[in-house]
């Protein structure tokens, strides 16, 4: 993915102005920033949710993002296992990303029947299952104790299998945890 002097306001408040990234196949990035700065606009943008004002942003050839939101963003009719499979690319070993994301016992449950950090899981599985690149993260271990944030940026990394990685956090170590070697302030 490649975003080219990209720049985008909301009415007469510009957030993004002439950003540029490149994001090849093996690059972890963290963005980070003040609250309103534009960090979730940018991920927004590089998923196609929004135009931007200019510039361009170009997938590469196959290239299909997966992305953790801010929000879970489950369907809250469908259990944890079905909201993953629902998502998953074809062969997608969706049992095993749920065990990776210590939910074995809870595939079977709704989404009101988890607890914060389980949903929190289920929405990155559901990244992992898409088997997109790169995968964008906004803040993906919220609600996450260090132990568990720890487990479940190894798994991130084992399941990401060298797709480019974006990280939007507001914690560094966050970013130590997946392995960020660039960290870009906005």
């Amino acid at each position: 993915m490649e975003v080219k002097q990209v720049s985008f306001s909301y009415g007469d408040e510009p957030v993004l102005e002439g950003f540029s990234l490149s994001l090849p196949r093996g690059r972890r990035v963290a963005v980070m920033g003040e609250s309103g700065r534009g960090k979730t606009t940018l991920m927004r943008l590089l998923l196609g949710l929004i135009t931007p004002d200019s510039g361009s942003i170009e997938q590469g050839t196959g290239e299909r993002p997966a992305a953790v939101f801010q929000e879970d963003r489950l369907l809250p009719w469908y259990t944890a296992m079905k909201n993953v499979e629902l998502f998953a690319a074809q062969g997608a070993d969706t049992e095993g990303i749920l065990d990776d994301m210590e939910l074995g016992e809870m595939k079977g449950k709704l989404p009101k029947e988890l607890s914060g950090g389980q949903q929190r899981r289920v929405s990155i599985a559901r990244a992992l299952a898409y088997k997109g690149a790169p995968l964008l993260l906004d803040e993906p271990f919220k609600g996450l104790d260090p132990e568990m944030r720890e487990r479940i940026a190894d798994r991130i990394l084992a399941r990401a299998d060298g797709a480019a990685i974006l990280l939007i956090t507001h914690d560094e170590k966050e970013a130590e945890l997946l392995k960020c070697g660039e960290i870009i302030r906005l």
